[in-house]
């Protein structure tokens, strides 16, 4: 009895599924083919919502397959964004958000800190790029989607949250960390002497585009001569904010192409007429995706030499689809080139002066004047010095080949 009940089940499933199925195939036009496969899923859900030895809402059933869907295409950067990490998502692009100001990147399976924002509760708590995460208020990291660490590491302003983190030559350590409401200044400028300027872009979000103009002219006001441009530890971040930077320092021509993969191309151009002033790029191993399309338009284009290690290598763009019920999936559609074509996804942007840096210098957090500290600094000072004496930018592959050849 209990399995031809089990089988009459089946076949109610079976058929009420497939006359769903019918009208669906029906008025979106799809062939057979594909007709079984949303048969398959049908008769799955259904089975499940009349089944399971729990009742279960269709809501989280349909949330969980689109979630299995994005997971099973196997890249980091798309992900399902539940209704709270949707919201955070779209906070923190507009620059103000709330949560324990780091950026994260989610590589191999793991969680690492790309970035921490100036002056939040994760750069007071000690937290450094580089930083690994291991759990969250205890569960591991390994256990859950990119999308639930995020939501779980976010919450409201005041709350705690731990996370366990494993840093390179130390014991794995919680740091527990108060929630704050992140209010984020992407850019900012000082003089170094009375011809160099130094500007540090942390991200990109909506306003770096206005911040970077408003630092700019600040500087040239100053008697700007040369200026030292430093996105190390910088994650990315929205792309149409990275080409408003780039139209200001890039000179007319591409400064990328996102082509998707039907072959479809949306070029980004400058008109700048002429690059103003000799500038030197830095990059380290965290900086990444919108701040690799800069420095690749900038290395490409000849408007600057890049200086440091070299960068982390995403050049995948990814747009957010919202969906019905506050919730939205987060789809990588496309790759960028550099004016001159080349691929960074999976390779980086290659420095013209390799640096090394073992030490994390402090003015990566906030502009200070000590960089006795900071070789990377000191060798971007130098090359930029000699490109302010010389009137224009030096590309003498044999000189900056190394960084000892800056102290001949």
């Amino acid at each position: 009895m209990k399995k031809k009940f089990f089988l009459a089940m089946i076949l109610v499933a079976l058929v009420s599924s497939a006359l769903t199925l019918g009208l669906i195939c029906f008025l979106l036009g799809i062939n057979s083919n594909s007709a079984l496969d949303l048969g398959r899923f049908f008769v799955a859900l259904r089975f499940i919502e009349g089944h399971y030895v729990k009742e279960v809402e269709r809501g989280k059933l349909i949330d969980g397959a689109i979630g299995g869907m994005v997971n099973s295409l196997g890249d980091p950067h798309s992900v399902y964004l539940a209704p709270k990490v949707y919201s955070a998502l779209r906070a923190e692009t507009t620059g103000s958000f709330g949560g324990i100001g780091v950026y994260m990147s989610f590589k191999d399976g793991g969680v690492q800190v790309m970035n921490v924002i100036p002056d939040g509760p994760g750069q007071r708590a000690g937290l450094q790029a580089g930083d690994e995460i291991l759990a969250v208020n205890g569960q591991p990291v390994t256990e859950i989607s990119p999308g639930e660490v995020a939501l779980k590491i976010r919450g409201e302003a005041g709350t705690n949250v731990d996370l366990l983190i494993r840093r390179e030559g130390a014991e794995d350590t919680t740091y527990s960390l108060t929630r704050e409401v992140i209010q984020m200044k992407t850019v900012a400028g000082k003089m170094i002497d009375d011809r160099l300027g130094y500007v540090k872009i942390t991200n990109f979000s909506e306003n770096t585009g206005d911040e970077f103009r408003t630092t700019l002219t600040e500087l040239e006001n100053a008697g700007m001569k040369g200026l030292i441009l430093d996105l190390r530890q910088n994650p990315g971040g929205v792309i149409t904010s990275c080409v408003e930077v780039a139209r200001q320092i890039v000179p007319a021509g591409t400064i990328t192409s996102v082509i998707q993969r039907d072959g479809s191309k949306e070029v980004y151009t400058s008109d700048l007429s002429a690059a103003k002033f000799p500038i030197v790029v830095l990059l380290d191993g965290h900086s990444a995706s919108a701040s690799e399309l800069l420095s690749g338009a900038l290395q490409d284009t000849k408007a600057a030499i890049v200086v440091g290690e070299k960068s982390y290598g995403k050049g995948s763009v990814q747009t957010l689809i919202p969906m019905a019920h506050n919730d939205g999936i987060k789809l990588t559609i496309a790759k960028y080139y550099t004016p001159n074509g080349r691929e960074i996804d999976g390779i980086g942007i290659q420095p013209d002066v390799e640096v090394k840096q073992d030490a994390k210098p402090q003015h990566i957090y906030a502009l200070q004047t000590d960089d006795s500290t900071d070789a990377q600094l000191q060798t971007a000072e130098e090359i930029l010095r000699r490109q302010v004496d010389a009137g224009k930018v030096l590309f003498d592959e044999n000189f900056w080949s190394t960084p000892e050849a800056v102290a001949q």
